[in-house]
């Protein structure tokens, strides 16, 4: 072939046809050759999938714990059109330990699971590494543990805090004897970051902790709830004052008198609509015609049983002086009665009494017994007959600064018509 015709065929259409058409039925013969040939490749961290567990639990109250391994090698042979297409992360090593029926060591082979569609008739499985799984398979307990607590925040100034209380205030753990063991209690850490001046609440997870407050691991056991309410309840705090009432009379008012408390005052904790309106607390009402100059008496300190006591003290005593004012008895045989019935016939069988009086030392000089009466009022003894000793009460006629001591009854013999 010369030059000449050479070139009119490298110019012929067909001639490329022709060729382009062997070139790809050679491209597709090498490629389906390689595709459809047979290779062997490593697959390794296949995760280990452990199946009927729930029926392990539910029917026979046991557990799979402490797997040797996560993961295993396996070798597979196949079509590489096949093969290439495989990943570890694709493939699964599965364990059925739904037939297992007692508590003990166990050793299972494994069986690889491929991706849904695979070709799976053309490949084999060739080795494993390794080639079983050995875990152990434990019988179920539970127990149940407090739940303990703390708040992990701060309380506003003015302000206590009583002890956290927890809903439900225990819970029951469920696992194997060897996992439980360690667990003592449920701790609860709650408000963090939080100012509370009210009653605080939250809904709180918890770690379960051994005796000595080291966290244990929750693997292989599960919980009866999974948080639980948490409540601070909050008081307000405040200091109240102690106090007496006094009643003034002879001679004696809250110009001439000391009152000394101790303590003067105690811390309560409470709710605050309640403290809001405490001012003071009264310890007692204190007549001062009782005593002459000096009182003293412990009282117990009375407040709102829903109050908490800060202080801890539960009783004050109370200290009276009355000063620039003395006493002196005289003799009284005034005796008269008022508010008699008029069918009662009232005899006096006193003639006299002895009679203390409170003043200043002027006044009582300037004073007689002729001014001085005792009068019995028997207004309750209207229905009466017989001996009775009603109260008399002492009136000093020309003064209204002086005044008795004390009480003076008289004997009086009383007769219905």
């Amino acid at each position: 072939m010369d030059r000449k015709q050479r070139k009119s065929l490298f110019d012929s259409k067909v001639f490329w046809m022709i060729i382009s058409l062997l070139t790809s039925l050679a491209i597709w013969s090498y490629v389906v050759s390689t595709e459809n040939s047979v290779v062997t490749q490593v697959f390794r961290g296949v995760k280990v999938e452990i199946t009927g567990e729930e029926t392990l639990r539910n029917s026979r109250n046991l557990l799979v714990t402490d797997i040797d391994t996560n993961t295993v090698r396996v070798e597979i042979r196949g079509p590489r059109r096949i093969v290439d297409a495989l990943n570890s992360e694709d493939l699964v090593a599965q364990i059925d330990v739904s037939k297992l029926s007692r508590a003990a060591y166990a050793s299972m082979k494994y069986k690889i699971v491929y991706p849904n569609g695979t070709e799976t008739r053309n490949l084999s499985e060739v080795s494993y590494s390794p080639e079983t799984v050995n875990f152990m398979v434990s019988a179920l307990n539970s127990v149940s543990i407090p739940v303990r607590g703390g708040y992990d925040g701060k309380l506003a100034p003015g302000f206590t805090a009583e002890p956290p209380v927890f809903e439900p205030s225990s819970i029951t753990v469920t696992g194997p004897e060897a996992y439980l063991k360690d667990v003592s209690y449920a701790w609860v850490s709650f408000g963090i970051d939080q100012v509370a001046e009210t009653t605080y609440t939250e809904n709180a997870s918890y770690t379960l902790m051994r005796s000595d407050g080291t966290p244990v691991s929750p693997d292989y056991l599960t919980s009866s709830d999974d948080t639980v309410t948490a409540v601070l309840p909050i008081l307000e705090v405040k200091e109240v004052p102690l106090s007496v009432e006094l009643i003034e009379g002879a001679g004696a008012t809250t110009a001439n008198t000391k009152v000394t408390v101790t303590p003067d005052r105690i811390t309560l904790a409470g709710d605050s609509a309640i403290l809001s309106g405490m001012n003071r607390i009264i310890l007692s009402t204190i007549d001062l015609t009782d005593f002459k100059s000096g009182f003293s008496e412990s009282y117990s300190i009375p407040f709102d049983n829903s109050l908490k006591n800060v202080s801890g003290i539960t009783e004050a005593k109370v200290d009276i002086d009355i000063t620039g004012l003395t006493t002196r008895t005289y003799t009284v045989k005034n005796i008269s009665y008022i508010n008699a019935p008029e069918n009662m016939e009232v005899e006096v069988l006193t003639n006299s009494l002895e009679v203390v009086i409170r003043g200043t030392e002027e006044q009582l000089d300037q004073l007689s017994s002729d001014s001085i009466r005792a009068v019995a009022d028997l207004a309750d003894y209207k229905e009466s007959s017989g001996a009775y000793m009603p109260l008399t009460k002492i009136y000093i006629d020309g003064s209204s600064e002086l005044g008795a001591i004390g009480d003076y009854p008289i004997s009086v013999n009383l007769e219905l018509n």
